[in-house]
């Protein structure tokens, strides 16, 4: 007895249709800041040209603004036969082909961003004024 596998159609790839959008930047999970000293430190990374930072579902990222050297004119991969892992196991049912807003939970590409939301989260105490004895 013979058994017919069904097997899903073979979906296009959007790779073709896009402009290379994820291979233009490289975002990498950081620790969540707690202290204005941890936020200082963030403002560090804003301070450099390419920088953002983001949070997605709670996690902290640091996103650099940097094209992959093996992204074609043609907006294709230049290795694709021995591309990293990152690549090959990377999914485009969710990528940034699809635009939009990314729903992040929070978004910050320069110190000035992050400054006001320090301010926020961090309000200055007032300075408890010390009475003169007479």
């Amino acid at each position: 007895m013979q058994l017919n596998v069904l097997k899903p159609p073979k979906r296009e790839s959007l790779c073709p249709k896009c402009a290379g959008l994820c291979c233009r930047y490289v975002a990498l999970p950081i620790e969540t800041p707690k202290t204005r000293g941890d936020f200082d430190d963030i403002r560090w990374y804003l301070a450099h040209e390419g920088f953002s930072i983001f949070v997605d579902e709670g996690d902290w990222y640091v996103n650099i603004a940097a094209r992959c050297k093996y992204l074609t004119d043609d907006n294709m991969c230049g290795i694709y036969l021995n591309r990293p892992r990152i690549c090959r196991t990377y999914k485009d049912d969710n990528c940034d082909y699809h635009g939009g807003d990314y729903g992040y939970d929070l978004y910050f590409s320069s110190t000035e961003e992050l400054e006001e939301y320090m301010a926020k989260k961090f309000p200055k105490r007032k300075a408890k004024r010390k009475s003169k004895a007479v």
